[in-house]
């Protein structure tokens, strides 16, 4: 007779109190699933997970302390096989592509997740990845792009908050004809039209938040 198979030990991390009871409604209701803890910020993420050491995390981008990613980062620097789902509101490729480097396993919309958590958990418990199809297509279409380097980044998301070049340069603490170039090389890589268009590409591809 065949033993019973443990639970899938799940860890929720997210800021906001009614997305986590959410999920745990959800959990609650499969058999082969177990909540063993909840986090609000990447720094509580860390140590729930050094507590818990789930067998899949559910993890936000958008958090206080320390953002999704580099909670992602730390966790996976301690516990290399931690298998990690992100879950976002933000469809952007950019944002994804900065995940899955980190490490992690699976990418899920929020919008999705009435219809496709449970089987999400399944899949990356077992070892396989989840991405939504547009997801997959955004990274795909840009895959062959030259990506924004850290200085360009910090660049445009000064100017994506209305300073121009002479203030972005003070507040970067660079020369104005420096701030130029990186926007020469930001319009280019992002086949923007101008400064706006660039901020607006930007903002859809992940790149920058506001």
């Amino acid at each position: 007779m065949n033993e019973p198979r443990a639970a899938i030990r799940v860890l929720i991390v997210d800021d906001h109190p009614l997305l986590r009871e959410g999920i745990a409604a959800v959990l609650a209701g499969q058999a082969d699933m177990d909540l063993v803890g909840e986090a609000v910020d990447g720094q509580d993420a860390v140590e729930q997970f050094r507590r818990h050491q789930p067998d899949v995390t559910l993890m936000d981008l958008q958090m206080p302390r320390l953002g999704g990613t580099a909670a992602i980062t730390q966790i996976r620097s301690e516990y290399p096989s931690a298998r990690i789902v992100v879950l976002t509101t933000y469809k952007g490729d950019a944002q994804a592509m900065r995940a899955l480097k980190a490490g992690a396993s699976g990418y899920l919309l929020k919008s999705m997740l009435r219809r496709e958590l449970v089987e999400t958990i399944r899949d990356v418990h077992a070892g396989r990845r989840r991405m939504p199809p547009e997801i997959a297509a955004g990274i795909a279409e840009h895959a062959a792009d030259d990506a924004l380097s850290a200085r360009e980044v910090e660049v445009l998301r000064c100017v994506a908050l209305g300073n121009a070049n002479r203030e972005v340069a003070a507040q970067l603490g660079i020369a104005e004809e420096t701030v130029k170039a990186h926007m020469k090389s930001v319009l280019a890589k992002l086949s923007a039209k101008d400064r706006t268009h660039a901020v607006t590409i930007a903002l859809r591809r992940g790149f920058i938040e506001m």
